[in-house]
């Protein structure tokens, strides 16, 4: 093929990285993303156009993932009935008389979002659909929930071993590695320090009060009622039919309860189908996807058996909330299949095998791979938006790189680095699935939230790097991690004096 001169090279890279590029400086990331997949086509048969047109329709046929787009289909039919229902406005009703302030409202959703470990998925659409009432009532900006929603998603789940990313990276890593996949990911928990650096500076954020960069800005407008602050249009309609219903709170709860249930349910059954001897093994092989689709299922098949019988919603009512929750789940299918259409143009152009061949002729096995290993996955998840894809090509060249047992525990700091720099990555990508669910789930604005997070993200980022060398240095998960958080406490201290000084003091303990 003509375009095999750009396949391969440093050319691959150019697709995901314009499409990022127009995203944060237009805005508008549908477009970004259209644009970004087709000079992919272009570069990849080499300016022809008819083939390009070809390709660019293969690419986008073959790269979506139908399972994930029942799930989100199906996940915003809940949504819909758990507002029909009065749900959603009578928990927020029931949390208003207990929770008194905006910090215990930010420190609410952070603790549900640790609490939903099992998938990140489902954990930003669903804490995004219970909490939002909640931080409304409490002026959090929707830029802020998002954060705190993307910040307790992607970060719990990775270092959670009950989880569909455990069973990604089980998967991903090769069967003469020295250690078992999940064994590996246990070992890595600890080294995670982007993960854990991440779920402590919400902790701090949320606990102080203290914001700064554009989501200082978000704040100070929620204060004054506007929680949007931009692109807020889209989601008036569903705001007013959330403010105009009533019902009970068990109508929220249970079904995300047995949502919760019948997804673990779901993983330990279809981990034992494939062959698991025990629990834990049954985790690591199960069909996550499969399982968030039965779980969706299931959850639905009850709420029709509890809401129809007590008239909480008509047939006719529950019936329409699937093409109403399609409506809800649009903006997020529409750029989950251009996001995965672009990994799939970057996957022809041999992005992979560039990246591959850039580390194993710079890397060595010295104190210093931790920290480049983390970067190099920071940029490979920011410019494909994916960190399940990062884990696949960087995780076989990590435990490659330390095929000895005297090694194994810079492989498992390296793994971890990998691990942490996806997902830091895929935090600050406006191409990221887990990223557009954030917003998705906050209805929040998408460039809002990607440009308020990438601030915070990076502080935890520059952090890691120094965590890293450390841990390069020292092998010991204690003094890495301990002086990761320390710096971390010490940098937003200073962040927030000097911003105090300059604006005033800032509290998240005000009650409305």
């Amino acid at each position: 093929m003509d375009g095999s001169m750009f396949i391969g090279t440093w050319w691959s890279l150019v697709p995901p990285l314009l499409a990022i590029v127009l995203a944060l400086a237009t805005k508008e990331v549908y477009s970004s993303l259209f644009i970004g997949v087709a000079v992919g086509a272009l570069l990849y048969t080499g300016f022809q156009p008819w083939e390009a047109f070809n390709v660019f329709f293969d690419t986008m046929k073959g790269s979506i993932n139908l399972n994930i787009l029942i799930f989100d289909v199906l996940l915003g039919m809940i949504i819909v009935l758990m507002a029909k229902s009065g749900g959603s406005a009578a928990y927020g009703n029931w949390a208003g008389k207990r929770i008194k302030s905006k910090r215990s409202a930010m420190l609410a959703t952070t603790g549900l979002g640790v609490l939903i470990f099992v998938d990140d998925y489902f954990n930003c659409l669903t804490v995004g659909s219970v909490m939002r009432p909640v931080t409304d009532r409490f002026k959090v900006s929707r830029a802020k929930l998002a954060y705190i929603i993307d910040a307790t998603a992607a970060p719990i789940c990775i270092i959670a071993p009950v989880s569909s990313w455990a069973a990604a990276v089980n998967s991903y890593v090769p069967a003469d590695a020295g250690i078992t996949g999940f064994q590996l990911f246990l070992r890595t928990i600890p080294y995670n320090l982007y993960a854990l650096v991440t779920l402590v500076m919400v902790l701090y954020i949320c606990i102080t009060g203290f914001d700064f960069g554009l989501m200082r800005k978000h704040e100070a407008n929620a204060a004054k009622g506007d929680l949007f602050t931009s692109g807020g249009e889209a989601f008036e309609q569903i705001e007013q039919e959330d403010a105009a219903s009533s019902g009970y709170v068990v109508d929220l709860i249970l079904p995300v309860a047995v949502l919760i249930i019948s997804a673990i349910g779901g993983m330990i059954y279809t981990g034992f189908i494939n062959g698991a001897g025990d629990v834990i093994s049954a985790f690591a092989n199960c069909d996550a996807e499969t399982s968030l689709i039965f779980a969706t299922s299931v959850t639905i098949l009850l709420t029709f058996i509890w809401y129809i019988p007590r008239k909480v919603i008509t047939f006719k009512g529950f019936m329409d909330s699937f093409v109403e929750g399609f409506k809800l789940m649009i903006p997020a299918i529409a750029i989950l299949i251009f996001a995965w259409s672009l990994k799939g143009i970057g996957d022809r152009m041999g992005i992979a095998a560039f990246v591959e061949g850039v580390v194993g002729a710079n890397a060595s096995a010295s104190v210093f791979v931790p920290a480049i290993m983390f970067l190099v996955a920071i940029f490979l998840a920011f410019s494909t938006g994916t960190s399940w894809g990062t884990f696949a090509i960087l995780v076989p060249i990590v435990t490659a790189m330390f095929p000895g047992a005297d090694t194994i525990e810079m492989m498992i700091i390296s793994v971890s680095a990998v691990l942490a720099g996806a997902v830091c990555g895929d935090h600050i990508s406006p191409i990221s699935d887990t990223t557009v669910m954030s917003s998705s789930g906050a209805q929040c604005n998408h460039i809002n939230h990607v440009s308020t997070q990438m601030q915070y993200a990076a502080v935890v980022a520059v952090i890691c790097v120094i965590g890293y060398l450390i841990a390069g240095i020292v092998k010991m998960w204690w003094v890495a991690l301990g002086s990761s958080i320390l710096m971390l406490l010490v940098v937003l201290t200073v962040m927030k004096k000097r911003t105090e000084a300059k604006y005033g003091k800032v509290t998240a303990d005000e009650d409305h």
